[in-house]
């Protein structure tokens, strides 16, 4: 039984790796496969799978904006092996809702692409609970900049990070407000954020979030 109890309105540090660290993203078409995943799952009514016409419209990514979400996303990090998100549980027993159609629904793809069988994940999901500002901020920081903290050079990574800093993104995902609220603009968010990794992993005060780290254990 999981220790910790999701509440609504609370934010939290969501991830999982591929089992036996394997790879869970082989190609761009996967990241994408599973990032349409993150939004058409997250809305209270269950849904069918998906299908590959309405995974190649960015129409039905909008269509989601007016649905009720189970959780609200504030950043994410999709790597080769393993993926972060911070979320906002919305709904009673979002997260976990969402988590194990999100995990089922992409294995069921996964396994059928590769004719293979089992599990794809590491177990069930990780969570900490985000219980305060500066946790959430240094947290933010260390989600968005993940594919830095693993070195990952080939641009084979999803990450929540140019939404954040670039004006003109056509669509927005994430609910970016609880961190850039706390800024002037999005110029100092992204000072913040790359300074705040540098400092915090040598200070170690990013200790609780990369111990945690699936890349680390």
């Amino acid at each position: 039984m999981r220790k910790i109890q999701f509440a609504n309105g609370e934010y939290y540090h969501i991830f999982n790796r591929g089992v036996e660290k394997r790879e869970i993203f082989t190609n761009n078409l996967e990241l994408e496969r599973f990032f349409l995943s993150m939004k058409e799952f997250n809305i209270l009514n269950p849904i069918g799978g998906l299908h590959v016409a309405s995974f190649r419209k960015e129409s039905s990514l909008r269509s989601l904006a007016s649905k009720e979400k189970l959780v609200s996303f504030i950043c994410y990090c999709l790597n080769p092996n393993h993926f972060h998100f911070i979320l906002k549980q919305i709904m009673d027993r979002g997260i976990e809702k969402f988590m194990h159609r999100l995990g089922s629904g992409y294995t069921n793809y996964f396994n059928k692409k590769y004719k293979r069988s089992g599990s794809l994940f590491q177990g069930t999901f990780k969570a900490n609970h985000i219980n305060s500002d500066k946790y959430l901020l240094y947290t933010s920081a260390y989600v968005n900049l993940n594919n830095r903290v693993h070195q990952i050079k080939n641009n084979f990574f999803k990450s929540s990070w140019a939404e954040y800093i670039q004006a003109g993104i056509s669509y927005e995902f994430c609910d970016k407000e609880i961190i850039l609220d706390q800024f002037v603009d999005a110029q100092k968010y992204q000072i913040f954020a790359e300074d705040a990794l540098v400092i915090a992993k040598e200070r170690k005060e990013l200790e609780e979030i990369i111990k945690y780290d699936p890349e680390s254990t």
